[in-house]
């Protein structure tokens, strides 16, 4: 008979119970943490672009902003959106939400230029613009810059001033210049005009041109703020014994920084499955029985710099479809037009633009 040898009977252990023995509690442990860094190493990604100074630099300007104003952290986004996409941005609310006190705060945290204008029923072209003087020395004229010759403008009650006061800002808001004499003076970058108006009264305003509502990349709707908000604006009223409240506000990005966070912007990556999703909604308005005036390509184009300036903000190089949405209803809810049947029904522009949005099918 064939003796079988003690060592080989070792070796004949089922493959099976081999397994079984080295899959220790220890091991199944081991073996859990690095799959679960693996997958963690694959879902962290680095931006292609560095957004890094572009999100410090934002918080500097929140965290100044948020030493005077209570509250209102979605106006005080699409600010810095606006300035972001190098657009303006029309802030609308009743008298003491703190549209002003807002745009003032935004451009004293900024080491910019700044200059305010009262627009007025008596306001002219050239109190704005500038205008030629004969100068007696030299026997010629001379041009003196108006105070749009600025880099953030804040226009106070833009509907005061009659139509042919607000058509002297067309130019110089779509091509950063304006043409006097004959002669065009640049406009120092950045440039960027904020502007407020009472939606409530309505004795001595004018309504604003399309032309120049369609030029503002936003329309900001200012609430009133809510019983906490309320109690702490009082609190810190009470605190301020006097004091300026602009005083505690210090300024952080210069011109050259806001420059190039503009050009980070500009870079931000859209896939071209998004470009049509944004191209489907603004077809949508133009389509949509509810409006008289639907939008037009500039529209679409604010919404595209507007989507990416959300996803810097958000610290991403790319735009996803929520960046989109949220730009849609401040881009378009002051571009298009409600049919006068629908507007005495109670139907604003918000409502329709809100059902587009959900009609349109978000691209996978």
């Amino acid at each position: 008979m064939e003796h079988i040898d003690d060592n080989q009977n070792e070796n004949l252990t089922p493959k099976s119970e081999q397994q079984d023995a080295t899959l220790t509690p220890e091991n199944l442990a081991n073996e859990a943490s690095e799959t679960i860094e693996n997958a963690e190493s694959d879902i962290n990604f680095k931006n292609r672009i560095d957004l890094s100074e572009l999100q410090k630099g934002i918080s500097l300007i929140k965290g100044e902003i948020s030493k005077v104003i209570v509250g209102q952290k979605e106006m005080i986004d699409m600010l810095i959106a606006s300035i972001l996409a190098n657009g303006h941005s029309l802030i609308e609310g009743v008298p003491g939400v703190a549209k002003t006190i807002s745009a003032k705060l935004l451009a004293k945290s900024l080491d910019i230029g700044f200059s305010r204008i009262q627009f007025t029923p008596d306001l002219m072209p050239s109190d704005i613009l500038g205008t030629s003087v004969f100068n007696m020395k030299n026997s010629e004229f001379e041009f003196k810059e108006g105070p749009i010759f600025s880099n953030m403008i804040l226009i106070d009650e833009i509907n005061r001033a009659p139509a042919k006061t607000q058509a002297a800002l067309f130019e110089v808001m779509e091509e950063r210049q304006i043409t006097i004499d004959g002669q065009k003076f640049k406009m120092e970058l950045p440039f960027i005009v904020l502007a407020t108006q009472n939606p409530v009264e309505q004795e001595g305003t004018y309504r604003l041109p399309e032309a120049q509502l369609d030029r503002f990349l936003f329309k900001i709707d200012i609430d009133y703020p809510n019983v906490d908000e309320e109690i702490e604006i009082l609190n810190r009223e009470q605190n301020l014994q006097g004091g300026e409240k602009t005083d505690q506000i210090t300024a952080h990005l210069s011109k050259a920084q806001i420059n190039k966070f503009q050009g980070l912007v500009d870079q931000i990556i859209i896939e071209s499955h998004l470009i049509k999703y944004i191209a489907d909604m603004i077809v949508s308005t133009r389509n949509n029985p509810f409006l008289y005036l639907g939008a037009s390509p500039r529209a679409s184009i604010a919404i595209l710099k507007a989507s990416k300036a959300f996803a810097a903000m958000s610290g991403r190089d790319f735009v996803t479809p929520e960046d989109i949405k949220r730009a849609t209803i401040p881009v378009l809810q002051h571009r298009v037009i409600v049919t006068p049947e629908r507007e005495m029904e109670g139907v604003t522009t918000k409502q329709i633009i809100r059902q587009i949005i959900e009609a349109v099918e978000i691209p996978r």
